[in-house]
């Protein structure tokens, strides 16, 4: 059951693929794989576009990109056809999670880019006589790769704050969600961005190879571990920065004295989510021994009145890219085979010709199973039983994955204490999968989980290179360090050296 179906090449001898619909298997239409010559050449045509771009004001490039988030309040339901045909989700989740979400982060960095990326000068502790600038100078061409599970969102915030920073945008979509990425450009485009300042280019896994390889001054990365490592060495070969945005294995505490009612419907939406294809989805949850039966009996209630299918008023929606299937059966097969225990779920839901697998809770999972380790992507809730909230961050703790993770409480200052010690980029408590999209937090990984950040001040400051300009304010004939070297110097100097640091005298200074 192939969602991509390789077909005859086009008239330019171009690869092609038909794409079909993971809820219908209709098919969607039909997209060229673009070479690494394609790639090469808009390369070219970007680097004569960005000095341009780098030369509009921020109220310029505000103006756009407010523009850019009318435009998708009036074409929403335009744009929610294209994602709901490639991705299966339901409306709802699309309309809250896509295109409310984008309108937020365009909104956001319009506003924003201009006080955070603001040249500045910073005080001297030392040299008085100079004054230092710092100055964010866009990096130049940004090459965008992105993956299947938010496809709109996850193509568009990146790009966007690469474009507020003055930046060119080459972005390469997922071959499994083309014309999604593609809106991006539709409407940035509509709204006034310049067509070869950001380009999309469509294809597989070739073409993303070339975008790594054409050299491009920055790459943002969001897909999966092995993908990320082979474009981090890549990168690494050519010298080039690089955001490495890639999978989780999220936990989720429940503490003996949670709110079980909320807990358990904050690890169904955790783990339900987007048919449970989030980074930051409820993998793992941990759950004291003595609480877990409650706290299952009311996560068991709470999946069973989840619905499922196309259209309608469904809360689940499909398995976007078919090969995903196979290892979510894969982990639910081990973990039944090892012992676990099915509560619901567990099979592809057999009313839907489509890529629908049910909501599945698996109790009494060890921490050996894959269920419990690799990333399912996939509507799986894996339960294990601790003795107390310290086993549970000792097996929290125990991946080599680090994205995101909540606790839940209801002492949230002992929460957020737990949630300081779980080795994660990002936690939350007492609620779940909130981190990427607030775009005042920078959002990033630890462990295998990535490099760098999105968001934030920090996030959009790494679209661009912080360059540091000092500015001498006397115009003296000469320096005191300048030739010639004199004995008189050297005993100016060891006097200065007793009298800073010999004494107490430096701390006022630093």
């Amino acid at each position: 059951m192939a969602i991509l179906e390789p077909i005859e090449p086009s008239p330019r001898g171009r690869r092609r693929l038909r794409v079909k619909s993971p809820a219908t298997l209709k098919v969607l239409g039909e997209v060229e794989i673009q070479s690494a010559e394609d790639v090469g050449q808009a390369l070219e045509r970007a680097r004569k576009a960005q000095p341009e771009w780098a030369g509009t004001s921020f109220s310029q490039r505000r103006r756009i990109l407010e523009r850019a988030a009318r435009l998708l309040v009036d074409r929403q339901d335009e744009f929610l056809d294209v994602l709901i045909g490639e991705t299966g989700k339901p409306r709802q989740e699309a309309l809250a999670v896509e295109i409310l979400a984008a309108c937020d982060a365009l909104q956001f960095h319009a506003k924003r880019a201009r006080q955070v990326l603001a040249e500045h000068t910073i005080p001297l502790h030392l040299l008085k006589t100079k004054k230092l600038c710092i100055s964010y100078r866009p990096l130049g061409v940004v090459g965008i790769v992105t993956p299947w599970n938010f496809p709109f969102l996850l193509s568009l915030n990146p790009t966007v704050q690469a474009l507020a920073a003055g930046n060119a945008v080459l972005l390469k979509p997922s071959e499994v969600t083309p014309f999604s990425g593609q809106l991006v450009a539709t409407l940035l485009h509509a709204a006034g961005v310049p067509q070869d300042v950001l380009q999309v280019l469509t294809g597989d896994g070739q073409t993303g190879e070339a975008l790594v390889e054409v050299g491009v001054d920055k790459l943002s990365f969001t897909g999966s571990v092995a993908t990320g490592r082979r474009v981090a060495e890549a990168c690494a070969r050519r010298l080039v920065p690089c955001t490495l945005e890639l999978g989780g294995k999220d936990p989720l505490i429940v503490c003996a004295d949670a709110d079980l009612e909320r807990a358990a419907a904050g690890a169904v939406y955790g783990a339900f989510a987007n048919a449970g294809q989030v980074c930051v989805s409820t993998e793992r949850v941990f759950v004291v021994d003595s609480v877990a039966d409650a706290f299952l009996r009311k996560v068991v209630e709470k999946t069973a009145r989840l619905r499922q299918g196309p259209g309608g008023e469904a809360d689940v929606g499909a398995i976007i890219h078919a090969p995903q299937l196979d290892i979510i059966e894969e982990h639910v097969g081990e973990a039944l085979a090892r012992g676990a225990r099915l509560l619901c779920g567990g099979r592809r839901h057999p009313g839907y010709p489509g890529l629908y697998y049910e909501p599945t809770v698996l109790d009494e999972v060890t921490p050996d199973m894959l269920v419990a380790r690799e990333e399912t992507f996939g509507p799986v809730l894996a339960v294990l039983r601790v003795a107390d909230e310290e086993e549970a961050l000792r097996l929290a703790n125990d991946t080599h994955y680090g994205l995101s993770a909540s606790v839940w409480t209801r002492d949230k200052r002992r929460g957020a204490a737990l949630a300081r010690r779980i080795q994660a980029g990002s936690a939350v408590v007492n609620d779940c999968m909130l981190t990427y999209g607030i775009p005042e937090a920078p959002f990033g990984g630890r462990k295998d989980s990535g490099i760098g950040q999105v968001n934030g001040d920090v996030g959009l400051r790494s679209y661009c290179h912080a360059q540091s300009i000092v500015i001498d304010r006397l115009g003296s004939k000469n320096e005191f360090l300048w030739f010639p070297y004199t004995a008189r110097m050297g005993r100016w100097l060891g006097r200065i050296l007793r009298l800073l640091w010999g004494t107490r005298l430096a701390r006022f200074l630093t």
